[in-house]
């Protein structure tokens, strides 16, 4: 009787509990109303076959318990039970599968118009690229990544030269829009979640996939890696912002061109160079340690390396710690960061230049 009364209270209590559970879905903010229902629709069935099984296992320890002269009786066969059994499985199964079959089938066909934007990961940021006035995406080789051609764009190619950069984590998007993603990876594995919009799907590193959404709601959203992807994954974090059509294409039209940053020079750009190299993932500019110590008030202190050695921050020191950072490794930090060795010595000045300005 003691397990009957104490399973009776679990199921009753899970039941309520998920009843009155605060934990529940994040504010919808896409067309994709159809994936929470299709969640909702799961959450009825399995709940349902819990609180059926479970009932039922009560019952017959209930029914079937000890008790003096009562003999058991052999029943190895019984077809009208497993009949029965049959078809509510197969019904829960299909009840289960159908909703989310249909929904899927949505999610992966790609409609026939909208905003195109491709978006890239990288350990541990994200960047965005638009196709030019020609519509058409510029091609793209992993031959071709440098720290000024962080896209791998084709120069050569000229519908790479119209093609726009987002070469930060954020991006705009306009509100009642299809916007058609296009995701590649240049490292590993990465994962593109907007919780709002219900958006999610892996970037493959040698592939592209695509995924779409219509954004319903004016605000800023949260774009979070959902891929583990390293030691800095939970620090690959973007933001969305959904504007009217007027304020996207005032956005975009201020946003540099591939043949534009071709063109740009170096000085003063460390901190455009810190964000396209994935820098600001691990070392922040406002004082909190990350992954890597933060570059606020950084310049001109002294720190303490692995080894017990105390060293001065100085451009020196700045430099040797981008181009190897394993020759001095901070006290309390992992040896993690890659080494950018094809980086050229004004943009290591430039970047040393940015630091600078981080310190009082």
């Amino acid at each position: 009787m003691a397990f009957v009364i104490v399973a009776t209270i679990i199921v009753i209590g899970t039941v309520l509990w998920n009843a009155v559970t605060p934990w529940w879905f994040t504010p919808l903010a896409s067309n994709w109303g159809s994936l929470d229902q299709t969640i909702i629709i799961s959450l009825w069935v399995t709940g349902v076959a819990f609180v059926l099984v479970s009932g039922f296992i009560i019952y017959c320890v209930y029914k079937f318990r000890y008790r003096e002269g009562h003999k058991s009786e052999y029943e190895p066969e019984n077809t009208k039970l497993e009949l029965w059994l049959t078809v509510i499985t197969t019904i829960g199964v299909v009840v289960l599968l159908a909703p989310g079959l249909i929904a899927w089938n949505d999610y992966v066909a790609l409609p026939d118009e909208g905003i195109e934007v491709e978006g890239v990961g990288q350990q541990w940021v994200w960047s965005y690229r638009f196709p030019g006035e020609d519509g058409v995406y510029g091609n793209t080789s992993g031959r071709l990544f440098s720290s000024k051609n962080t896209f791998g764009l084709d120069p050569n190619d000229p519908n790479s030269l119209d093609d726009i950069l987002i070469r930060s984590a954020e991006v705009h998007l306009p509100i009642n829009e299809n916007v058609i993603m296009q995701l590649r990876s240049k490292d590993v594995l990465h994962d593109f979640y907007i919780p709002q919009f219900r958006a999610k799907m892996d970037l493959v590193p040698g592939q592209h996939s695509n995924l779409w959404f219509e954004p319903t709601l004016l605000g800023t959203y949260e774009v979070a890696c959902a891929e583990y992807c390293g030691t800095g994954h939970y620090a690959m974090r973007g933001l969305i912002t959904v504007d009217t059509k007027e304020d996207f294409q005032t956005w975009l039209d201020q946003q540099p061109t591939f043949a534009q940053t071709l063109n740009e020079g170096v000085e003063g750009s460390g901190k455009q160079i810190a964000q396209t190299l994935g820098c600001v993932a691990c070392h922040s500019d406002n004082g909190v340690n990350g992954i890597g110590p933060t570059w606020k008030d950084s310049f001109g202190s002294t720190r303490e390396l692995a080894s017990g050695e105390i060293v001065t921050v100085d451009e020196a020191y700045i430099k040797e710690s981008v181009v190897n950072p394993i020759a001095k490794i901070a006290s309390g930090y992992a040896p993690i960061m890659p080494a950018y060795a094809t980086l050229s010595d004004e943009e290591l000045d430039a970047i040393a230049d940015y630091i600078k300005t981080l310190s009082n």
